[in-house]
């Protein structure tokens, strides 16, 4: 008796090596196991043949020795380690399973992709071919006819190179041919990539028209590949792409589109994005974030993005432990009516080294840095002004708590830079030396009780000096300054180094943080500046003059629900002068996010008119195969809405819709009012999964 050969066909069938089986043992069950006179080896009656994971099931196997071929009797089951199943009536193979013919069979990919057909042939070990096919991956009840399918007079399963080619293919929906192709190629469900076309999607938009993307990707080796996406639209002919590369030490992604239209029709439109990331040696890391678009209005028009001003920078930087280093040099693009690229600055670069050591208990910090602001334009004063700097600073801090908890702490501060400014005459050089010191206290008080409650205050003041000697400079990068509960107790809340509060001055503020045993947990900040010298800052800022806002924040976080932080800064009036509000929210069904922000019109800050604007976006799925998604964003003081959005989408175990709409209100010289309508389809098993749907539909009588 030859079992082992019976064995070794089942194995070889689904691709395992004689060296490989020579290492496993194999098992064979059946109610009967006999070898007639002419050497017909017969196993019959609930026969299961194990190997390696594969599993074959039969009413009976017969094996005949003289002829070396190898018959099967259904119902016939085979199941190999990746999920692939096979069902037959009969069969007919040889002992390896390279070459044979099943009768009345069915294949099933990753179960998931199912082909019901007349017979299969198996082909050199790796082609399984069927004749006269219906391929979906929807739940098929009783005679009713799937959502949909794909029907196909041939269909081949190249096992090696996991792809599936349907010939002469009609798809059907429930029953009804809708769409005839020659020849189809797609990969099979296992196959998370390789060539081919993607999803189409649909897409309605005023100022285009109707237009479509037919998205093709292309595997470039096993670490590049190229999606090329052709747009088509009544007013508009695009073609979009994105190549993506993966190194052993990062990865890079470009991408971008070229277009032609009739909104601009004498000139060739289009966008180019850069992005990456690469680890280098002695931890130095680089990053590429570029962006760059032929004019104002073509990323909204086209719905890449809704950016006012593109930033593209390369840096470089170096972090750990004791030290820090960085260089960067970014370009920007503005977007926004009435502003010129060449005053921006357009063009900016900076690098800087910061080093720490211990000393007598407290922490010396080193510095050095430089930065340039170039502008395209030669127009002298501050529309063409270029500067450059350089600088140096040190600084020392320590920290002492007393034996009744009062904790002191105490920094002091030098910095030294030099100017160089060009095509203004009210500039030339400069030399400035900034020197500071500052105390810190905080009293940390805390009360818990039986019931798990526990109460944190904790008053903290500061009291601190600085001045600035030297010449006059512009103001550059201190244009913006934000007072929070983050910078309440610094010696200056201004961002960069050309403009800092001078004089003497105080910071006082008090915390409260409550932790409840239900799992709520809140936290709320207080607090005030004064100082003997003017503040020289925006108006919307808080800091003007000598005695600041109330700052007022707190975050309040629920069990199990939403989280909401806020900040607001009263005036004299107690009336509000800048304020935001956030709300978010998620668990396994809602994804919450909202805002909340209002800020003066401040013609320091280029604002000319109140802001008070709320945003809000959420996904929620509603059952396990409907969900919605809505955007919006509403300008209060203007009374107006300023985008909207709907998504609805819908997805069973082998059909994924989603449809959206969206709106944008807000018009200028360069970007109209539009209104965008999407729709995509996506069919499980053809380049898309059902995975992610909670449960499979069954059938019901």
């Amino acid at each position: 008796m030859r079992l082992t050969t019976l064995v070794s066909a089942l194995a070889l069938g689904f691709g395992l090596s004689s060296a490989a089986m020579s290492q496993e043992a194999a098992t064979l069950l059946a109610d009967s196991v006999r070898v007639t006179g002419t050497g017909t080896l017969i196993a019959s009656g609930h026969v299961e043949v194990f190997y390696d994971g594969t599993r074959l099931a039969a009413t009976e196997i017969r094996y005949d020795q003289a002829s070396d071929t190898l018959s099967l009797v259904g119902p016939i089951m085979i199941t190999s380690p990746d999920g692939t199943i096979l069902t037959a009536d009969s069969g007919d193979m040889d002992p390896k399973l390279r070459n044979g013919l099943l009768i009345g069979a069915r294949l099933v990919l990753e179960q998931e992709l199912q082909l019901a057909a007349s017979e299969i042939a198996r082909v050199d070990g790796r082609l399984t071919r069927l004749s006269e096919v219906a391929a979906t991956s929807c739940s098929v009840c009783d005679n009713r006819p799937p959502l949909w399918e794909v029907r196909a007079r041939t269909v081949t399963h190249d096992q090696d190179q996991k792809t599936i080619l349907f010939e002469d293919a009609v798809i059907q929906v429930r029953g009804q041919p809708i769409f005839w192709l020659p020849r189809m190629r797609i990969p099979d469900p296992s196959q998370t990539r390789i060539s081919g076309f993607l999803v189409p999607s649909y897409r309605s938009n005023d100022l285009l028209g109707l237009g479509f993307r037919f998205p093709y990707f292309m595997t470039l080796g096993d670490s590049r590949d190229l999606t090329v996406t052709p747009y088509i639209s009544a007013r508009s002919t695009s073609a979009e792409f994105r190549y993506r590369q993966a190194f052993a030490n990062g990865e890079l992604t470009v991408q971008g589109a070229v277009s032609n239209d009739s909104i601009l029709s004498d000139q060739n439109r289009g966008y180019l994005a850069v992005k990456g990331a690469f680890d280098l040696e002695n931890d130095y890391r680089l990053t590429l974030d570029g962006i760059m678009a032929s004019d104002d209005a073509y990323l909204a028009t086209y719905g890449y993005s809704d950016a006012t001003q593109l930033e593209s920078s390369v840096k470089l930087e170096q972090i750990n432990s004791r030290s820090l280093r960085w260089a960067e040099i970014a370009a920007y693009q503005t977007l926004l009516d009435g502003q010129a690229n060449a005053s921006l600055p357009p063009l900016v670069a900076e690098a800087g080294l910061e080093n720490r050591y211990d000393l007598a208990g407290g922490t010396l910090v080193a510095t050095a840095d430089a930065d340039l602001h170039l502008r395209h334009s030669a127009t002298l004063g501050s529309a063409g002004r270029d500067v450059a700097r350089i600088g140096a600073g040190l600084s020392y801090g320590r920290d002492w708590i007393t034996d009744s908890g009062l904790v002191l702490a105490w920094d002091s501060s030098a910095d030294l830079n030099y100017y160089k400014i060009y095509d203004d005459t009210a500039y030339d050089e400069a030399m400035r030396l900034t020197p500071g010191t500052a105390l810190t206290l905080r009293y940390p008080l805390m009360r818990a009780d039986r019931l798990g409650r526990a109460d944190v205050i904790e008053p903290v003041a500061m009291i601190g000096w600085s001045e600035t000697y030297g010449d006059d400079i512009p103001n550059e990068d201190s244009t913006r300054v934000e007072f929070d509960e983050g910078n309440l107790l610094s010696l200056s809340k201004f961002a960069g180094d050309d403009a800092s509060e001078s004089g003497l001055r105080a910071a006082v503020g008090l915390g409260w943080h409550h932790i409840s045993p239900i799992g709520w947990t809140t936290h709320v900040v207080a607090g005030r500046v004064a100082s003997i010298d003017p503040v020289k800052a925006s108006t919307s800022s808080g800091m003007t003059g000598t005695a600041s806002d109330l700052l007022l924040a707190g975050k309040l976080s629920l069990p199990d629900g939403p989280v909401i932080t806020g900040r607001t800064l009263l005036n004299e009036a107690y009336g509000a002068s800048k304020s935001e509000l956030a709300i978010g929210w998620g668990n396994d069904r809602i994804d919450l996010a909202s805002t909340y922000v209002w800020l003066p019109a401040d013609a320091d800050e280029d604002r000319t008119s109140d802001v008070s604007e709320w945003t809000l976006a959420a996904d929620v799925q509603v059952t396990d195969v409907w969900s919605i998604g809505a955007t919006g964003r509403y300008d209060i003081a203007n009374s107006r809405p300023a985008r909207s959005g709907l998504q609805i989408g819908w997805q069973n175990e082998c059909v994924t819709v989603e449809l959206s709409a969206s709106r944008r209100y807000a018009s200028s010289s360069t970007v109209e009012p539009t209104t965008d309508y999407g729709l995509t389809v996506g069919l499980a098993g053809f380049g898309t999964s059902s995975r992610s749907v909670a449960s499979r539909r069954s059938c019901t009588n």
